[in-house]
């Protein structure tokens, strides 16, 4: 009901000759309550458009934030996140009025908190936790900063995460209303999440987390697409551990799974917000780089291969320094070619890379010296 609404309601003549009475039995009340509860999903509803409106968990997490904060502008809100649903690693994003802060939470794994929440799936008291829990050592890392809520973010994998929410700033206990609001609310954040990994899964490599192959094509099509249309130039490294299949005779394929996974997270550091990392199959990598120019190229792989050559992979027995070589290709609206060529020239400079001697970059070019090199190949 609106401020006019409301006016002209109080204005009713017969509103008014029976004032008194309708005060005394409620009424009055029961309506601010209703107006209270429809501002309550109107308020839900625009949360719900916002969150489902974000592509990534980061942009998902943050507008969740903003969504709790206007509405009962905690001290604190705290994100534990499993970033990987297969991995216990876990991500910590705390705010204080908005802004990301570093709330000293030392905590491996959410993994205690399973069983609780998939029997109790709703917002709950920290204390009522603990006693639940019966002083379980699953909270002790929440101790120092004593959240005055704990909500699960549950979905069809099991725990997603967990919210912690701190006291509200200017009020008392968080209210039934408000409880069931967040309940409410973390329902749509679940969904949101699940929508997304189960983009994710298609998209992504489950052994690195890396764009998957048929994804990388796609990507490759379509900036061939734009830099036909434009001025620029784009490229695309390929790249190829060196003596990967040691790693795997010597050590295990344990052992070269973990070099895998590690490679990834160098590259994934590596690679700025725009650019295509992908998992090409078994150990070869592309990175697409729209609109980059021969020299940015050259400066991205090398930046990567040296970030390569001294990454550090923990693991008994210790294992031999890993080493990648490198192929570069660079395209723009003259190249006219299919992505299938483009990464065969590419993959052609890798090849010169691992004959020079590996670990080394190797950018594809038509001069005299690789068509002797690419004439060795053939004839081999």
């Amino acid at each position: 009901m609106t401020i006019e609404d409301k006016h002209e309601f109080l204005s009713n003549p017969e509103i008014l000759q029976h004032y008194s009475l309708l005060q005394d039995i409620g009424v009055f009340k029961h309506i601010d309550g209703l107006n209270r509860e429809i501002r309550n999903y109107k308020n839900l509803l625009s949360g719900a458009v916002d969150i489902f409106h974000r592509t990534t968990i980061e942009e998902i997490l943050d507008a969740t934030v903003w969504q709790i904060s206007d509405q009962f502008l905690p001290s604190f809100i705290v994100f534990l996140w499993k970033p990987l649903q297969n991995k216990e690693d876990i991500t910590i994003k705390g705010y204080k009025n908005y802004k990301m802060v570093d709330l000293a939470i030392d905590i491996s794994s959410i993994a205690p908190f399973e069983a609780f929440f998939q029997q109790y799936p709703r917002p709950i008291n920290y204390d009522l936790l603990v006693y639940q829990l019966n002083n379980s050592d699953a909270v002790r890392p929440f101790e120092n900063i004593r959240p005055e809520l704990i909500i699960p973010i549950l979905g069809p994998s099991g725990l997603y995460g967990l919210i912690l929410v701190g006291h509200k700033i200017l009020e008392d206990e968080y209210t039934v209303s408000e409880l069931s609001f967040l309940e409410q609310l973390m329902s749509f954040v679940s969904q949101a999440i699940q929508n997304h990994l189960h983009y994710e899964h298609s998209v992504r490599d489950v052994k690195t987390g890396l764009f998957n192959h048929g994804f990388f094509i796609t990507s490759l099509n379509e900036e061939i697409a734009r830099t036909n249309r434009s001025n620029y130039s784009s490229s695309l490294i390929v790249i190829d551990v060196d003596k990967f299949k040691n790693f795997n005779d010597l050590y295990g394929h344990l052992a070269g799974d973990r070099v895998l996974e590690s490679l990834a997270i160098v590259i994934k550091q590596s690679v700025r917000a725009g650019d295509i990392p992908s998992r090409f199959g078994g150990e070869e990598f592309t990175i697409l780089l729209p609109e980059t120019n021969r020299n940015t190229a050259w400066i991205a792989a090398e930046r990567l291969r040296t970030a390569v050559a001294g990454m550090k992979i923990p693991w008994e027995p210790p294992l031999p320094q890993v080493t990648i070589s490198l192929g570069v290709f660079i395209f723009d609206n003259r190249t006219n070619l299919s992505a299938e060529e483009i990464i065969r020239r590419a993959d052609e400079a890798l090849y010169l890379s691992k004959e020079r001697g590996r670990n080394r970059t190797t950018i594809w070019g038509s001069g005299l010296l690789f068509k002797i090199e690419r004439g060795k190949k053939e004839a081999s």
